[in-house]
């Protein structure tokens, strides 16, 4: 396959969205993506993203390729898992500790830190609503988080998602509990779900 053709089936893969380290994944040199970047007339939106004129702008997904380590959290979470109506406003993310989250912050983001240890305790996957893959916590981390922030979090986005958790058919109270005592909040939790179920 040409090299023009592979960068054309990548293109079309990511719907419209493609990075220089996706290109040299696939043993193709920056240069001749450069020149491929110019001829298709990519539009670059951050360092090493760019995007076609004819493709909507998924802002999650490209949070996730600018931010490997970004993982979706809190209200973001909540969204992404059907357990808020509001769309953030401001998209919420956790990283480790160590991580210098000026820049992101800088451009709106809400950035949670975590000891490295705990950062990938319940990571799962999600779908954006233009269909890529994102990386985000489960339901039961997401309701630990929120918990354990809910000094930041407004208390009707946090009645509402402990609400339809006590409602979910495939709740698990078990790992629940078992995040819960990870992150501290064991005690917390139990109050909740005494007034919910």
């Amino acid at each position: 396959m040409k090299l023009l053709e592979q960068l054309d089936r990548l293109l079309l893969e990511h719907l419209g969205i493609i990075t220089t380290s996706q290109a040299l994944g696939i043993g193709i040199s920056k240069p001749i993506f450069y020149a491929y970047v110019k001829e298709k007339n990519l539009k670059r939106v951050a360092h090493g993203i760019y995007v076609s004129e004819t493709s909507w702008p998924d802002s999650m997904y490209m949070l996730h390729l600018r931010c490997a380590q970004a993982i979706f959290s809190h209200e973001t979470a909540l969204f992404l898992h059907d357990l808020t109506d509001r769309e953030p406003t401001q998209y919420a993310i956790t990283v480790r500790t160590g991580y210098n989250p000026s820049k992101l912050q800088a451009d709106g983001y809400k950035v949670y830190t975590i000891k490295g240890n705990l950062h990938t305790v319940g990571l799962t996957k999600a779908t954006t609503s233009f269909g890529h893959t994102v990386p985000v916590y489960n339901i039961e981390r997401t309701i630990c988080d929120i918990v354990r922030s809910r000094s930041e979090i407004e208390i009707q986005t946090l009645q509402d998602a402990l609400k339809r958790y006590a409602q979910l058919e495939n709740k698990n109270i078990r790992t629940l509990m078992h995040y819960a005592a990870l992150f501290r909040v064991e005690r917390i939790i139990r109050q909740y779900l005494g007034v919910l179920m």
